[in-house]
């Protein structure tokens, strides 16, 4: 088969050189900078340097600040306020002078001048709930921003300091240099907000039949910014969407709440003898050593005892965390409560749970668990969960923060619950307890880039969503073989993808900036992932430079270009190409086959093969002629080309051309050519995923790396030799690339049935 290589070679090469003679006479073209899908991503990435390498490593100098907190909170459960003391010690670990510090009100965002609502755009509609036009236009009373009591030194010496907004600039006495400690102190209280009502990541629950409330705090103290080799301050602004950039630090917080609550929040439980009855901590004794099944610490019936109450004591627990970057808490007396152990590689780990009688009995049969198996999984793809709980606490929306998380799903007022809240449920609980991770652990910026911390997690919650399925069968409904993942399949994305193009942005754009956020920020970036990993690189591969990734940027600050780089760098993939169009542009997919020639094999000359044998001085009679189908003499020749072994004219020459070793190597005998032309109408480059189908039956897949794009953008083709015929093409089979028109995948063409179509043959039969 040499010989037809050969002259395939000289047939595209005489063809090039005529063209180009062609074009000397026309009018030469302006030049045009390197378009190419496949040029590297100097362009778009920062300069490696001493802080961060070019192999998305931290560099020798990598450095990032410290954040010590100690806190006296009280909750004021009558006027729903929450009051705080808090002491900060900053440590400027980086190599500059710092004159001020910023410190991060989040809250503000609620305050009566907030100018958060008056960034979006209004309307006035036909016809609204009563309650919402009351919240909209005639209540203003609500004020939930901080009230700053005071801001000084340890001494008690006042300190000026400035608010803008969500943020707090504090001026020092001294500049630190690098390497100094300072402590400050804030006092301060606020509105709890009813998060039912209004919304937002953090507040009360309000149970008007009881007369109860459940709290889940967050955001709810003055927090120190980063600042960090990339930007310097992040002091960018909380609007109320983007989420928290935060140092790590060490925290010691004694909250004070009603005597009848259960609480529990980020770290250890240090007074855990003082707030437990002896029958709770036998109870909690258990549950450390039950790996199969939650032992109920707190049960229903407890906890409706509780519910009526009403205690006037109060009753302080004392919580102490190590390196964390934020703390979160929640407390009630309507808390039922369970732990069950978990066992990971190195250690015994706390799976937790709290929840109010309305969630049972979804919340008592699948929390816990959800909460065990989440662990297994992101402790095998990423690293073992370093701390000794993680707890899901059930709320009316999906929230996360260091070994505490914040999930809906509840049953109707009779215990009933479909599948869609079942699943709801179980997926929220692997994605906020996934968080602990990213970017608890691995700690991006959140506020900057929102897929680095929402779209790694939703990748890897799918692919603890898969391992839940297998690990617990019995939670999966009848008519489900494997968990319906919402996010992460290719298909789950093209809609979104094959969209209007005014309202989508790349991923690489700031989340309060993005349309469609959940698309963007989640959905997207994981299915990217998700092909990356099963498509594009092989789970081999990803699985290790995922972990690589995991492990460099534990406990530390990455970027996107420390994940991009990270991820080539163990594996040995060139993926800018891949990094480009998925992130930093709004392609899509849609590769489809153009044309599908039929050849056959003669050792007839035609007029093409003669004018080629003159050009190269050949042997006319000894070449190897293609004639396309339709052309004179290409049945003949079907019936002919058995073999290379029927060509008797043209064996000789090509065995003359190879030794007799060379020759015992040459078992194949193609009897049926085809050139087939594949064309990409989207612009994103992806592999070409090819299965074909023979005459008997059988079939046969290939896979072209997304590099035969490289030199044509359009399209490309390729040659295929068998000795079988083949009856038809399909690209993506398995639709694990998300093309967004399908309908043009198959070869012969596959005459496409309307939607209205479909409905008349569905009434008609």
């Amino acid at each position: 088969m040499k010989i037809i290589k050969y002259f395939l070679y000289a047939l595209l090469f005489t063809s090039f050189s005529m063209y180009a003679q062609e074009e000397v006479k026309a009018e030469r073209q302006q030049g045009h900078t390197n378009q190419n899908k496949f040029k590297q991503l100097y362009e778009e990435f920062a300069t490696p340097n001493m802080f961060r390498t070019g192999s998305g490593a931290p560099g020798p100098a990598y450095y990032q600040q410290q954040a010590d907190y100690k806190m006296d909170i009280e909750i004021d459960d009558v006027n729903a306020r929450l009051y705080g003391d808090e002491t900060i010690t900053y440590t400027n670990n980086s190599p500059d002078e710092l004159s001020y510090l910023w410190v991060q009100l989040d809250q503000n965002m609620r305050a009566k001048d907030s100018k958060s609502p008056l960034i979006n755009s209004t309307n006035i509609r036909p016809a609204a709930l009563s309650s919402g036009v009351v919240n909209t236009y005639l209540d203003d009373s609500y004020d939930g921003g901080f009230k700053i009591e005071h801001v000084t030194d340890v001494n008690g010496k006042d300190l000026p300091y400035t608010i803008n907004r969500t943020m707090m600039r504090v001026e020092l006495p001294t500049p630190m240099k690098s390497g100094d400690k300072f402590s400050f102190k804030i006092k301060w209280w606020y509105n709890i907000n009813d998060h039912v009502k209004d919304g937002g990541r953090s507040g009360y629950e309000y149970f008007e039949e009881n007369d109860n409330r459940i709290y889940v705090m967050a955001q709810f103290y003055p927090r120190m910014a980063v600042y960090n080799d990339v930007e310097g301050w992040q002091n960018s602004q909380f609007w109320g969407r983007d989420e928290f950039a935060l140092p790590f630090g060490n925290f010691d917080v004694n909250i004070t709440v009603p005597a009848d609550h259960i609480l529990d929040g980020t770290g250890y439980l240090v007074n855990r003898e003082e707030v437990f009855t002896k029958e709770m901590m036998k109870r909690f004794e258990k549950a450390k050593k039950s790996y199969d099944k939650p032992v109920m610490i707190v049960t229903q019936a407890e906890a409706e005892k509780a519910e009526k109450s009403k205690s006037k004591k109060k009753k302080t627990w004392k919580l102490s965390a190590q390196m964390v970057r934020d703390f979160g808490f929640a407390t009630s007396r309507k808390f039922l409560w369970d732990m069950m152990a978990v066992k990971l590689d190195t250690k015994d780990v706390m799976a937790v749970s709290l929840y109010s009688k309305e969630g049972n009995p979804l919340w008592e049969q699948w929390s816990t668990k959800t909460v065990a198996s989440t662990l297994k999984t992101f402790s095998r793809m990423t690293f073992d969960y370093p701390y000794h709980k993680a707890i899901s606490v059930h709320a009316p929306m999906g929230m996360e923060y260091p070994m505490i998380c914040y999930n809906f799903g509840r049953p109707d007022k009779d215990g009933n619950y479909s599948d869609r809240t079942k699943y709801g449920m179980i997926s929220v609980i692997i994605h906020e307890v996934g968080h602990n991770w990213f970017p608890m652990i691995v700690n991006s910026d959140e506020r900057q880039w929102t897929w680095m911390d929402e779209g790694l997690n939703t990748f890897t919650q799918y692919v603890a969503e898969q391992d839940f399925a297998e690990w617990f069968p019995d939670a999966l409904s009848p008519h489900d073989k494997t968990y319906p993942s919402r996010r992460g399949p290719a298909k789950n994305i093209v809609r979104y993808m094959g969209g209007d193009q005014d309202f989508i942005a790349p991923i690489m754009t700031k989340g309060l900036n993005t349309y469609q956020f959940g698309n963007n920020a989640y959905g997207k970036p994981a299915t990217a992932l998700n092909i990356l990993r099963e498509t594009v690189m092989g789970r081999e591969l990803f699985d290790y430079s995922f972990k690589v990734y995991a492990n460099r940027w534990k406990f530390k600050h990455p970027t996107p270009e420390d994940f991009f780089r990270t991820m080539e760098d163990a594996s040995a993939f060139d993926l800018d190409w891949f990094w480009r169009g998925w992130f930093y542009t709004t392609d899509y997919t849609d590769i489809g086959i153009k044309e599908v020639k039929k050849y056959a094999v003669t050792a007839n000359p035609n007029k093409n093969g003669k004018l080629l044998a003159e050009r190269y001085n050949r042997d006319p009679n000894s070449l190897v002629y293609f004639i396309e189908e339709g052309e004179e003499g290409y049945e003949e020749a079907m019936k002919k080309a058995a073999s290379i072994e029927d060509l008797p004219t043209v064996k000789e020459y090509i065995m003359d051309n190879f030794t007799p070793e060379q020759q015992k190597t040459m078992k194949k005998a193609p009897k049926f050519f085809y050139e087939i032309t594949y064309e990409k109408p989207g612009g994103l480059v992806m592999p070409i995923i090819v299965e074909y189908t023979y005459a008997d039956g059988t079939t046969k897949r290939e896979k072209y790396p997304a590099q035969i794009w490289r030199l044509n953008d359009k399209e490309v083709s390729r040659a295929v030799a068998t000795d079988k015929e083949i009856v038809s093409i399909m690209v993506d089979p398995d639709l694990e690339t998300a093309d967004v028109d399908t309908s043009n995948n198959s070869w012969p063409r596959e005459a496409k049935v309307s939607d209205f179509e479909k409905f008349k043959n569905k009434v008609r039969n």
